[in-house]
């Protein structure tokens, strides 16, 4: 739910790189800038993180996406066994969210819909397999032997072409409407037509010198000073500003400025709708532009890969715990979905489901036993600072049966949030957490952040049309509303592939709202078949391969569990951003308050600052129960955030408790 466009060059850089020091607990590029720190090496050590050493102390995780799972999950390794989790829904997983036909078998593979998150960066080099890649994702894939494929991207060897198709086919000003063809089997052939080249080569041009230079920088004392170097240069600018901004060569006494891409404003018009050929950028024109290049440089747009799930070669279901049940109950007796263990969500399934190593019991057994620490279909609504050091979790429980909802609370040593940020600001009120706790600035943070929206429509793709289908591309890009159309395979064996109708972020998002979901996918197909008839080199509908009855459609912002896809920063947001990755360090110890996840990064849309926030919480739990950390790692080993310099006159916060009111 992001920028998806493929660039391997990072990927092929690491190639050339010394050796990484496996001693070391620095990161190794391509790796997110911010924190140098290699969370997989922490992670994958037999017995955890750390030995708890206050094995009863009471934790509290609200929200059960992928980060409040791998916090519970890594929190069991560690020895502490009083940790309670509390989901909202029905269901597990958060905006990983694979959708599958309920009415095949529970023990038979199909294809997943991956109405969220569906490409995955496992920060590979390029010659070794993507489940070596220095990442927790990588490291939980393989753990949880989850089958990967190459992501069919536009552009891309993984897909057998890519078509292209702006101002009405006639971006060349020929006499009648075409649709561009770009086929790559290589992976080094430009996308067609003089202009998209011109236009390819600025964007790598400004992003392979980029790249060259971190590379060498990265994971070395002088890593942290160029970072925040790079940070002062373009923490201002939008990448509207970015794409127009002159192109430089790069000098060593400026180390933090690579100029711009240097292109005409008809090019940024053009980069705009349609990228390099790639799809459209122009969600995310008016985002800080350290978020995309943030994305292209440091490995999120390399080597991206498909989640088939914790399937055989025959694409079923691997026996694993609970698969097959057609109902589980959480620890209250309530009922929610049970494991599949196809697509994107069977990673979070994994999580909850298979064995810790500790007992050998996974957190939802674990929770069985005790008789609680799992909870669903509960909305906390209030965290409230209690004298004794406590925060009471107040939630209504049965939340989604107005005539049996109640008003419930408990008592915690410590709350890790995993919530989107505008969940929280709408939904939870924070009662007696004084500024030496809780700094306006931090709230402030998290309520002005931008909340990304995005609108994808998926439907089943007949068999024929990936093995017969000659003329239509396999991949569409456009600057119709539509923008991007996807059609992919996940296994020969099952009975139907998919297609992605219509993929759209920010404005191109919001501008569909008005539709139901019935009339939006008729007229997704509908302007499919338009364009494609439209061109005389096609002049073939898409229609007759697609189940219209059986399609799809998702919309982040008016889902109730997330009102939003991904938390984005615009210009000059930046560093409020990094303080909310900061707050752990500087007041979890002091406010028992932890907060995790994807509100509280800058890496919006991925799975990694995910799984990166929850072990972040997980160090400062463990290092502010005295537990003892395994592999001699010690909190000294643990890069700070590097947040703004210092401002004059800054006045000093009150120890004053606070209530913050959380309206609609």
């Amino acid at each position: 739910m992001t920028i998806g466009s493929t660039y391997d060059y990072p990927a092929h850089l690491a190639k050339q790189l010394p050796t990484h020091d496996r001693l070391s607990w620095r990161g190794r590029f391509p790796s997110p800038p911010d924190l140098c720190f290699n969370y997989r090496k922490l992670v994958e050590q037999a017995f955890g993180i750390a030995k708890a050493t206050r094995p009863d102390y009471k934790i509290c995780i609200i929200g059960a996406g992928v980060t409040g799972l791998t916090a519970a999950r890594e929190l069991l390794r560690c020895g502490f066994n009083n940790v309670t989790l509390v989901e909202q829904s029905h269901r597990i997983g958060g905006r990983h969210l694979s959708v599958l036909n309920a009415g095949q078998s529970l023990l038979l593979g199909q294809t997943p819909f991956e109405m969220g998150a569906m490409r995955m960066p496992m920060f590979n080099r390029a010659d070794e397999s993507p489940l070596e890649g220095q990442s927790l994702l990588a490291y939980y894939c393989k753990l949880f032997d989850l089958r990967l494929s190459d992501f069919p991207n536009p552009g891309t060897p993984h897909v057998r072409s890519t078509g292209i198709y702006l101002r009405e086919g006639l971006l060349e000003g020929q006499p009648e409407s075409q649709m561009l063809i770009w086929n790559n089997p290589d992976g080094h052939t430009p996308p067609p037509t003089e202009e998209l080249q011109q236009m390819y080569s600025k964007w790598r041009q400004f992003a392979d010198q980029m790249s060259r230079q971190v590379a060498q920088v990265y994971g070395t004392p002088q890593w942290e000073s160029m970072w925040a170097a790079i940070v002062a240069r373009y923490h201002r600018l939008s990448f509207r500003d970015l794409v127009t901004l002159t192109s430089l060569v790069w000098r060593a006494d400026t180390p933090g400025d690579f100029g711009g891409l240097g292109m005409s404003q008809e090019e940024s018009t053009l980069f705009y709708s349609i990228g390099i050929g790639d799809g459209s950028w122009g969600a995310f024109y008016d985002v800080c532009c350290l978020y995309p290049l943030r994305t292209a440089i440091f490995g999120f747009s390399s080597q991206l890969q498909l989640v088939h799930g914790r399937v055989d070669s025959n694409g079923s279901p691997m026996p694993s715990p609970y698969l097959g049940e057609p109902i589980l109950k959480d620890c209250n007796g309530l009922a929610f979905a049970p494991p599949r263990y196809l697509g994107l969500a069977a990673l979070d399934e994994c999580l909850l489901f298979m064995e810790t190593g500790v007992n050998g019991q996974s957190f939802y057994d674990h929770c069985r036993q005790r008789g609680e620490g799992f909870l669903t279909d509960s909305s906390v609504t209030r965290l409230t600072k209690l004298d004794n050091g406590q925060i009471r979790v107040t939630y209504d429980w049965n939340v989604s049966s107005p005539s049996t909802k109640s008003e419930r609370h408990d008592d915690f040593d410590a709350v890790i949030m995993t919530l989107p940020s505008w969940i929280i600001e709408t939904h939870i009120q924070l009662e007696n957490f004084s500024q030496a706790m809780l700094p306006y600035t931090i709230t402030n943070a998290y309520k002005t952040a931008h909340w990304e929206t995005s609108c994808k429509v998926y439907a089943p793709l007949k068999k024929s049309f990936l093995t017969k289908n000659k003329k239509i591309p396999q991949i569409m890009v456009t600057d119709s509303f539509i923008h991007d159309v996807y059609t992919y395979r996940y296994h020969d064996a099952y009975p139907y592939d998919c297609i992605l109708l219509s993929y759209t972020c920010e404005d191109d998002a919001t501008k569909l709202a008005s539709f139901d979901d019935q009339a939006l996918v008729k007229k997704c197909v509908a302007e499919i078949d338009r364009i494609l008839l439209r061109c005389a080199n096609i002049k073939t509908p898409i229609s007759p391969y697609i189940a219209v009855q059986n399609a799809l459609v998702q919309r982040w912002m008016t889902d109730k569990n997330a009102l939003g896809c991904a938390k984005l920063y615009r210009a000059g947001a930046y560093y409020d951003a990094v303080s909310l990755m900061q707050y752990n360090r500087d007041y979890a110890h002091v406010s028992g308050l932890y907060l995790s996840g994807e509100s509280f990064s800058v890496d919006a849309g991925w799975t990694e600052p995910c799984l990166r926030g929850a072990i972040d919480a997980v160090i400062h739990l463990c290092n502010t129960t005295q537990a003892t950390f395994n592999g001699g790692f010690t909190l000294d080993d643990y890069p700070r955030y590097q947040g703004p310099p210092p401002q004059p006159n800054q006045q000093q916060t009150t120890g004053q408790p606070e209530t913050y009111y959380c309206r609609w």
